[in-house]
């Protein structure tokens, strides 16, 4: 763990180390995670969201042709 004092510029911006943001992150956003006093920043990372398909198994009335039913149905569950 490293530790570093950073101004803060009178808009409240703090300049991120260029190490940090070359190494860390690959666009131009960032996490922001507020823990009382304390504020993380983290990388921000697209997701793949397609690990998560097909790993719920609902028992539908429903005909899946009907969205609208579908989704009624399952915010009844």
């Amino acid at each position: 763990m490293e530790v570093e004092i950073k101004a803060v510029d009178d808009q409240g911006r703090i300049l991120l180390p260029k190490e940090w943001r070359d190494r860390y992150l690959k666009g131009k956003k960032a996490i922001i995670v507020y823990k009382g006093d304390v504020v993380e920043i983290r990388p921000f990372k697209k997701s793949d969201l397609t690990k998560y398909f097909d790993k719920v198994e609902v028992d539908l009335k429903s005909d899946l042709s009907d969205w609208h039913k579908v989704r009624k149905e399952l915010r009844g569950m």
